[in-house]
């Protein structure tokens, strides 16, 4: 297989990611002098702070998902190809791709990051991660089919097994899927399952910090934590996940509990590409300098959550928050037009335009950079947000829709067991 990029007299500028970072470069690029090879390994865009959603029913996965060649459809000097990337040659200017190599005049990374188990065999085989839609699905499909074989287990042992969950990890995402759960089996699972006793169903949040939203204010924290234990989610504050069997949790204190379902959000490491000089990585990221350009390479930049820039507000790298990521990939189409164009670069300055998370029903909190509030307005703002940044008009109603369906029925109707066949022969 070859990749088949046409050639063009334009500068080359090769885009491997197609998350916010990468593709916030290439809406910018798209139209102008130069040709842009846009490179992921799905072919379509997702949207991260939504997982959660998929993965408790409240979404279908194409709501938070949009295809890249539509993004582009009318951009004659952007190329789409889905692939692996293998690894970047800069000696000779070329990723190297499982479709082949492919030249490049700009490299810009934008791999994002990956769940990181810190080398524990045991929870990266057994508890589930939620990197993308793919995994959010897989999710839905574990606890809604643990639900079904609870009305038929044996014991009561195992019963609780199944209706138990542990959510390891206590930043937005922890949070937001703590208190979903929490939200169903108050008012959804009850109705579909009358023969189980949810009263008996325990939600675990561990957290390893003394603070859940620990990227958040102390107001925040604070809200977040009298929320989740508002609607019955058990915090465990200070409090890590040093063990996973597929059957029981064992914490670094050594207590054990009873769970055939772990939720990892906790932990994540970048996408780093070999090829790469390993003194640029720092802590799983790639060192860049104020221009996001890869240090010791001229030609190679790397943006979002795989890149670390050290200013003097934030010395150990930007958060790995959305608007970093679209804000640098911004700012980096500029400046590349500019070098073209031999004209002044201009240093990245991250814009804080503030963080939010939604904990349940009527129930967020929501940093501004000079305001902070919760309750149920943070909650309208938190959804007022997110739904204007999905990409496409049919997602965006869609979503609507599904939100206010969920509203005021208290009930999400996407609540199916969806497996792929491996092969044919499974068939029946």
């Amino acid at each position: 297989m070859q990749p088949n990029i046409p050639d063009s007299s334009q500068k080359r500028v090769v885009i491997i990611g197609a998350g916010f970072a990468g593709l916030n470069i290439a809406e910018k690029l798209s139209g102008k002098e130069v040709q842009i090879v846009l490179i992921d390994k799905n072919n379509y865009h997702q949207f991260p702070p939504l997982f959660y959603q998929v993965a408790t029913a409240g979404l279908e996965p194409s709501s938070i998902s949009f295809p890249l060649r539509k993004v582009f459809q009318h951009k004659n000097n952007v190329h789409i190809r889905v692939a692996i990337v293998q690894n970047v040659s800069p000696l000779t200017n070329e990723v190297i791709t499982d479709l082949g190599a492919i030249k490049y005049d700009f490299l810009v990374i934008a791999t994002g990051t990956d769940t990181n188990f810190f080398g524990n065999k045991d929870i990266e085989k057994f508890a589930i991660p939620m990197k993308s839609v793919s995994e959010a699905l897989f999710l839905r499909n574990r606890i809604l089919s643990n639900f079904e074989s609870a009305l038929s287990c044996s014991t009561e042992e195992e019963r609780l097994g199944l209706l138990n969950i542990v959510v390891a990890g206590g930043g937005p995402t922890g949070v937001e899927i703590s208190g979903t759960l929490a939200d169903m089996r108050r008012t959804v699972l009850p109705k579909d399952f009358p023969e189980l006793d949810f009263k008996k169903m325990n939600i675990v949040l561990m957290e390893g910090s003394p603070k859940v939203l620990g990227s958040m204010s102390e107001q925040a924290a604070a809200k977040g934590k009298e929320y989740l234990e508002k609607l019955g989610v058990t915090v465990r504050l200070n409090t890590r996940v040093k063990d996973y069997d597929g059957q029981y949790v064992t914490l670094d204190n050594e207590e054990r509990i009873r769970t055939n379902t772990l939720v990892w959000a906790t932990g994540v490491k970048g996408n780093v590409l070999q090829g790469i000089d390993p003194a640029v990585i720092i802590k799983g990221r790639i060192k860049v300098d104020q221009y996001n350009k890869v240090e010791s390479y001229s030609n190679i930049y790397a943006i979002g959550d795989v890149s670390t820039m050290s200013v003097e507000k934030f010395p150990n790298g930007h958060p790995q928050l959305a608007q970093v990521a679209i804000q640098q990939g911004k700012n980096l189409a500029k400046n590349i037009l500019s070098t073209l164009n031999d004209k002044e670069i201009k240093p990245f300055k991250y814009l804080d335009l503030g963080s939010m998370a939604t904990v349940g029903r009527n129930l967020a909190v929501v940093d501004l950079p000079f305001f902070k509030f919760q309750g149920f307005f943070a909650w309208v703002t938190w959804m007022f947000v997110h739904l204007f940044s999905l990409l496409g008009t049919k997602n965006k109603l869609f979503t609507f829709i599904n939100w206010v369906w969920n509203y005021f029925t208290y009930d999400q109707y996407l609540r199916l067991i969806i497996k792929p066949r491996r092969n044919p022969s499974e068939i029946q």
